[in-house]
């Protein structure tokens, strides 16, 4: 494999390897366990601390402070080569590397980074977001979650629907409205007034879990505020484009693996005395969906080349999203119906990727939030 700066995909040897790395571990260690896991509806823990040996739950937090000191296109690579084999997995991951711990290496102070780096770095401890409440989802100004101060510290009181990583996760950057400003908090599972609801049970990406969580006075030190009162929202935007970035790179890891079955398949089922590809109606599925799949790739790493923790590109991740989805969830389809009855059992498990597909149209910002981010901001930018 080749690299280099005119290399789109891999820009530096160091991008090399680490693809290389990544897809290695994802053969031989990723896959074997996806179907089980899908079953039972559990996050692998002890592969999931095999993350830490990698390197790779501090992907983009600098070396200094225990990271890997890569960028956003490191973090493509990473989601998109372990989605080859587990969107599941690879979703809680994402939970905990993009919606944590980046979010909170760039939003907090030296002390806080003492505290907190060496547990999630270390893959001891797993860690997630909660944003999403039962009644807000897109609309993050209306959440109902409040936050109030209380003998030096805070109190929270409020419910978070949906989090990815709920049902075991141990600390979570939590988002409350304090005086009517959205501010973050770091809370640990350990403290007072903090549960969990069921574990909600998934169509999809069922290698991660899902939970409600509830606040009922729940008691917050002051040294746990993340950044400052009312800031909640400069580094939660900050943070979704890294998120959608990087739920655009599973979409293309879905695509390229389903892709990859579908030719191998059609190239070897016989109908009617020869290969299925030599029917147009195959044909047409294959060579659109690569179209698209590639279109999608290129997309995803170019955006990925102007996201930085100080730069915003809001509307190229939310163009790398918005188109990156339907490709995965059309080609996992596409796949289905090339396989055929095959496609549509668990032996050449297009039916889990198509299930795991789904989701990506809807977490991190559903397609029609994207579609109003994208026509606001370019209104802005042509019309003034």
């Amino acid at each position: 494999m080749q690299f280099g700066p005119d290399d789109l995909f891999n820009p530096t040897e160091e991008h090399r390897m680490l693809r290389d790395m990544v897809a290695d571990f994802g053969q031989s260690e990723v896959e074997p366990q996806a179907e089980e896991h899908d079953r039972t509806g559990t996050l692998n823990r002890p592969l999931f601390k095999k993350l830490a040996h990698l390197g790779l739950l501090g992907i983009t937090v600098p070396e200094e402070w225990g990271g890997s000191g890569m960028d956003a296109t490191a973090a493509v690579i990473v989601h998109h080569e372990l989605s080859r084999f587990d969107p599941g997995f690879t979703l809680a991951y994402l939970a905990h590397t993009i919606l944590f711990v980046n979010n909170f290496f760039w939003s907090s102070n030296d002390q806080q980074r003492k505290r907190f780096l060496p547990r999630v770095l270390s893959g001891d401890t797993v860690a997630g977001m909660a944003m999403t409440e039962p009644g807000a989802g897109t609309d993050v100004l209306g959440m109902t979650t409040q936050a109030r101060h209380h003998e030096g510290g805070y109190i929270i009181n409020g419910r978070k629907m949906f989090i990815t990583n709920g049902v075991e996760g141990d600390i979570f950057l939590v988002y409350a409205k304090l005086d009517g400003r959205v501010t973050a908090f770091v809370v640990d599972s350990s403290f007072p007034g903090f549960s969990r609801g069921q574990t909600i049970h998934k169509m999809g990406m069922r290698g991660s879990t899902m939970c409600e969580l509830v606040f009922d006075d729940c008691r917050v030190p002051a040294e746990n505020l993340l950044g400052f009162e009312g800031g909640g929202l400069i580094h939660m935007m900050r943070n979704l484009e890294f998120e959608r970035l990087s739920l655009a790179a599973q979409s293309l890891g879905i695509a390229d693996r389903c892709l990859e079955i579908m030719i191998k398949y059609a190239d070897e089922r016989r109908a009617f005395g020869e290969p299925i590809n030599r029917f147009g109606q195959i044909q047409r599925f294959i060579g659109n969906s690569f179209a698209k799949t590639e279109a999608a790739r290129c997309l995803i790493y170019n955006v990925a080349r102007n996201v930085k923790p100080t730069t915003r590109n809001r509307i190229g991740s939310d163009a790398a999203k918005l188109f990156a989805a339907r490709v995965g969830e059309e080609v996992a389809d596409n796949a289905m119906q090339v396989l055929g009855g095959y496609g549509y059992c668990e032996e050449y498990k297009v039916e889990r990727f198509l299930r795991d597909a789904r989701l990506l149209e809807i977490g991190g910002g559903t397609m029609e939030s994207h579609q109003k981010n994208l026509t606001k901001d370019l209104t802005r930018l042509m019309c003034g």
